[in-house]
């Protein structure tokens, strides 16, 4: 049995191997329910070139923008995003590109909406372990600026109630304070 690689790295790869004609854009998308990496740059491509121009990009514009040599690429690929519904098109329309809701909710929108509608310990917890991690760069950096953003991220935890985090933190920004004095 014959390997099956991507388009980039075999161009034959969307044809049927039974009958030898090229699969639609439909069919290749049929087993997945997310865009490929190259799908997702069109993706990237044409919903940067709306948000900058108020249009759809042409299939020629997208070929340049994302680097492809063929239009035929460029139409997979779009054809696949609408499929999969990331994208809309109008029949025989130029310029006719447009996104759907699907592909305007970036994933940390809606990551951060699951978070919103878990407990608040849950919330707390992420909210906890973020600012952890800007601990942990300002400690290994000793950033001037990245201590004051921390004073404010400790300062909008005690807002949100949480005050015993609040207080953990606050400790820890003075011990940061000394450091950064004998230095």
């Amino acid at each position: 049995m014959k390997p099956v690689y991507s388009p980039k790295q075999n161009p034959q790869a969307n044809i049927n191997p039974v009958s030898g004609q090229k699969q639609s854009a439909a069919k290749v998308a049929s087993n997945r329910k997310t865009p490929t990496k190259a799908e997702h740059q069109v993706l990237t491509f044409i919903s940067q070139f709306i948000a900058q121009h108020g249009y759809g990009p042409s299939y020629r514009e997208i070929m340049r923008g994302c680097g492809y040599s063929t239009l035929s690429a460029v139409s997979l690929h779009v054809g696949a995003l609408v499929h999969l519904g990331y994208l809309e098109k109008k029949e025989r329309g130029a310029r006719s590109l447009s996104l759907t809701d699907k592909a305007r909710a970036p994933k940390a929108v809606v990551e951060t909406e699951k978070l919103k509608s878990a407990s608040p310990k849950t919330y707390e917890k992420w909210l906890v372990e973020k600012i952890e991690t800007k601990f942990k760069q300002v400690e290994d950096e000793l950033d001037m600026v990245a201590m004051d953003n921390l004073y404010v991220l400790t300062g909008a935890l005690k807002i949100l109630g949480y005050d015993a985090a609040a207080l953990s933190f606050k400790t820890r920004l003075s011990e940061i304070v000394e450091k950064m004095r004998k230095l």
